[in-house]
């Protein structure tokens, strides 16, 4: 039965994988017509255009069904046979929340307590969840936060995270076998602090639905939060201002790269406000790909919204080739020039000195920090007949590295 599910979804992936490179097929020739008749100057065909709209938004629609297959159809089968279930060793904490979540239990939650004593988890903050539903609810969330996924990601058993840095100003010098070694100037080391915030959320379940014993409710809760917190968390590694939340990317000093100074992260302009060039216009792509140094070059990505993509997917270079390319299989990302490309909607759309477009190492750029544990407060009485559980985590993140990524913006200069 396990082969049978799997074989069927890894056919519906390459069903989802074909019907999206057809459309593709669809979106080039249709902004081929338009480009040829740009060329010969018979002005842009109303009807042509919103055919290639409706084209990039199926082209976004198909992408995220693919990725959705091909995530389903790599996660490990959850199912066990009964001989495996029988050498199982029940895990009493495990079993405790259980019986926590779906009836309250005061001896799962005094078990719960005192298992929690050294991280300092009260009744009246909630108690610590298994490490099953931990990771449960960490892997769901990681599938769907874009920044999560590509950036460095750091667990700790404490509020901050302190991370050394050099200042690389270290002397160095060249020495014969047998030559005299001068003392060395000693780097300078600075330190950089990563809070971490508490993001919450607070699904409702019917007592019904906890007393059905069929329902996995480490599952069912994971489900209910994966969203909120991804939502929540994908938008504040952006744009968060580091007051109660992350502190994002854009919200840093942003100057231009050839006057930048130390933590501050550096832009490229595209020459014109709120528009790509109207000569050329892919020559500024080119231009914050060699901006980052070779180092950050090797592992560099895109970053940017679908809007922004669905302006990048007509772009052609001077062989006729479109600079944006579907993946070669399901699961990959999609490539621009080559990088990979990841969609992360809390970015701007083009305006008028806007950082539309982040290139760069995002695993040596940004740090998200989490603090290990994840509580489950259950609250019967706030919303009857319904049970509330106000779930928290605690998350951070901010730059480490501000040489790693460089933003390409929308502006003269």
């Amino acid at each position: 039965m396990r082969i049978e599910t799997k074989a069927g979804e890894a056919s519906d992936v390459r069903s989802a994988m074909h019907e999206f490179l057809s459309v593709f097929e669809q979106f080039k020739d249709a902004n081929d017509q338009r480009l040829a008749a740009l060329e010969q100057k018979r002005g842009d065909d109303v009807v042509l255009g919103e055919q290639i709209e409706r084209l990039n938004r199926s082209l976004d629609e198909q992408q995220a069904k693919v990725d959705a297959l091909a995530l389903k159809s790599a996660r490990p089968q959850l199912g066990r046979d009964a001989s495996d279930r029988r050498d199982e060793r029940p895990d009493e904490r495990k079993a405790a929340f259980q019986r926590y979540m779906r009836a309250g239990d005061g001896a799962a939650a005094a078990l719960l307590e005192e298992k929690a004593a050294n991280v300092g988890t009260d009744a009246e903050g909630g108690y610590l969840a298994p490490e099953q539903t931990e990771r449960i609810i960490t892997a769901a969330v990681k599938d769907i936060s874009p920044i999560r996924q590509i950036a460095s990601v750091r667990e700790i058993g404490a509020n901050i995270y302190r991370k050394p840095v050099s200042n690389g100003d270290a002397a160095v010098g060249w020495v014969g076998e047998t030559g005299a070694r001068a003392e060395t100037t000693a780097p300078t080391i600075t330190a950089i602090d990563f809070p971490t915030m508490e993001l919450y959320a607070m699904p409702a379940a019917s007592q019904t639905l906890l007393d059905d014993a069929v329902v996995d409710v480490e599952q069912w809760l994971a489900d209910e939060v994966q969203t909120e917190f991804a939502v929540q968390e994908s938008a504040a590694f952006v744009n968060g201002d580091g007051v109660n939340q992350p502190k994002g990317f854009l919200d840093y000093t942003i100057a231009e790269e050839s006057v930048r100074a130390a933590g501050e992260v550096g832009y490229v302009a595209t020459g014109a406000a709120g528009a790509f060039p109207a000569s050329d216009p892919s020559d500024v792509l080119l231009d914050l790909i060699y901006t980052p140094k070779q180092a950050y070059r090797a592992n560099g990505r895109f970053v940017l919204n679908r809007s922004v993509l669905g302006q990048l997917r007509k772009f052609k270079d001077a062989d006729g080739n479109y600079l944006w390319q579907p993946p070669g299989e399901a699961a990959a990302p999609a490539r621009l020039l080559g990088y990979p490309v990841s969609e992360a909607e809390d970015m701007p759309d083009v305006a008028a000195d806007a950082h539309a477009i982040a290139f760069g190492d995002f695993r040596r750029f940004y740090l998200v920090v989490d603090r290990v544990g994840v509580r489950v407060l259950r609250d019967p009485y706030s919303a009857k007949p319904f049970v509330l559980f106000y779930t928290t985590k605690r998350v951070g993140g901010g730059v480490q590295d501000f040489d790693a990524v460089k933003l390409l913006k929308f502006s003269a200069s």
